[in-house]
């Protein structure tokens, strides 16, 4: 079988309805991280982006539907992937993308996440929205590793 195939098959069932309470647990964070007042729009767009890297389908799929039920645009979502090339995303957008990235992709240089990345983001976050933003970043990582390393499909069940 060569690397490039795509299997339409799950590997297994998604491990968090095997396991009481892990589905419950991981819903658990992404509620924490709503309680703040950052942007749910925000919240989506980082979510988007950090499944979008790690090659998430089920993420990408649910988290553009969950987009849009938020007031995201087909424009923005389109442009997502390419977010420092367009013009249609704020500072603030920019700078939790920018932060999402880096607290994806760990392995891309030395210093993990940069003190540029946090700083400019902590230029517009106060502590408590950092903190939902890097939980949110870290529980999408989660369901994106749970789901690819078990081939979950987009349109599946979480549980």
């Amino acid at each position: 079988m060569s690397a490039l195939t795509v299997t339409a098959t799950p590997r297994m069932s998604n491990p968090t309805a095997l396991l009481d309470g892990a589905s419950s647990a991981i819903f658990a964070l992404m509620k924490a991280a709503h309680q703040t007042d950052l942007s749910h729009k925000t919240l989506e767009l980082v979510h988007l982006r950090v499944s979008q890297i790690n090659g998430c389908s089920p993420c990408v799929d649910s988290g553009v539907t969950s987009a849009k039920k938020a007031g995201e645009t087909d424009q923005r979502l389109h442009a997502v992937v390419a977010w420092r090339e367009t013009p249609y995303f704020t500072d603030e957008e920019r700078a939790a993308l920018a932060l999402a990235e880096s607290a994806t992709r760990l392995a891309d240089r030395p210093d993990a996440v940069p003190d540029e990345v946090w700083d400019e983001a902590a230029s517009f976050f106060d502590e408590r929205q950092l903190a939902a933003l890097v939980l949110y970043i870290a529980t999408t990582n989660l369901f994106n590793r749970l789901n690819a390393t078990t081939r979950q499909l987009a349109g599946g069940s979480w549980n």
